[in-house]
């Protein structure tokens, strides 16, 4: 990418989305191009053209999505099917028919099946059927890799589909409804040391095991990637190193002094067992996270302190 490019990002003020506009910044790129959800909805069809024809940026990152944890995935999987089938097909149908030269699609490691082999190589991809918490998500992932790959071999179209793991950092949701495993943890205990309770209760079996990602390395990943000469159908970006809900939660115990009992409820879902992605490919092309879990965790731990208080 020049460095006078119109890159235009989709989703600029959730956590991928503006660790992009961070990373861009940084490394001096200054024709940046954002809209908010009031001023171009995503999912109508004629508003995302018409943004496209007054703009045709070079270059798009399409951060936009809905998202949520295995609460929200499960209670509303219409919307999380519905929602991200029309955002990506919409941003990926439209900078094709005007002119974008790369396009880089932000995938879910949700999108391997839910008995997959680990760590998970991109060419497990639909060996296997999905994880039925985040069902609707993951078709909905599914379906805007694909039809990226189809307008690269029918059209010839420019673009990268990266499947990340876990991601946490700043701007990371702490809403109950809606936010990941990390963070909802670390608002979990945060409240219970703050409120003085004396036990907690946590979904599942605390057996399942999750990597995590750092927003900012992941962004670092896909510019590099946007750098690329050749495109990616599908290519996983991850730290390689995974541990149990319970480990985690342990970790974010002993860091905010919590001093109680963690209950486990094993009649809640503990969704995929286990997601480890192979990050060979990245690394081949030289990529290597920089922020470790442990330096992450305490800065998301800030984060949370700033907005309680």
């Amino acid at each position: 990418m020049d460095i006078n490019s119109l890159i235009y990002i989709a989703g600029h003020r959730g956590m991928v989305g503006s660790a992009f506009c961070r990373e861009l910044s940084k490394k001096g790129y200054n024709n940046i191009i954002t809209r908010s959800h009031d001023e171009l909805d995503l999912t109508n069809q004629s508003e995302v053209k018409k943004f496209f024809k007054d703009y045709s940026p070079d270059y798009v990152l399409l951060a936009a999505a809905k998202v949520g944890g295995i609460k929200a995935n499960m209670q509303d999987p219409v919307a999380f099917l519905y929602e991200n089938l029309m955002i990506q097909s919409n941003v990926i149908n439209y900078a094709y028919q005007y002119h974008t030269k790369k396009l880089l699609f932000l995938g879910s490691s949700c999108i391997y099946p839910t008995g997959c082999p680990q760590p998970m190589k991109e060419e497990y991809l639909l060996t296997g059927s999905l994880e039925p918490t985040n069902e609707g998500y993951a078709l909905a992932k599914i379906v805007g890799l694909k039809l990226l790959q189809y307008h690269q071999k029918q059209y010839g179209h420019n673009g990268s589909c990266v499947m990340p793991c876990n991601l946490y950092g700043p701007n990371d949701s702490f809403d109950p409804e809606n936010s990941h495993v990390l963070s909802a943890l670390i608002k979990k205990f945060m409240d219970a040391v703050k409120n003085q309770f004396q036990e907690i209760t946590l979904w599942g079996t605390g057996n399942a095991r999750r990597e995590f990602l750092h927003v900012d390395d992941l962004a670092r990943a896909c510019l590099m990637l946007m750098n690329q000469e050749n495109s990616f159908d599908l290519i996983n970006i991850g730290s390689g190193q995974d541990l149990s809900i319970c480990e985690l939660a342990n970790i974010i115990a002993a860091k905010v002094n919590y001093t109680g009992k963690i209950i486990w409820d094993t009649s809640m879902p503990d969704g995929m067992m286990r997601k480890c992605l192979d990050i060979s490919k990245i690394n081949k092309l030289g990529f290597i996270p920089l922020i470790p879990l442990d330096l992450g965790i305490d800065d998301l731990i800030s984060e949370y302190n700033k907005i309680a208080n």
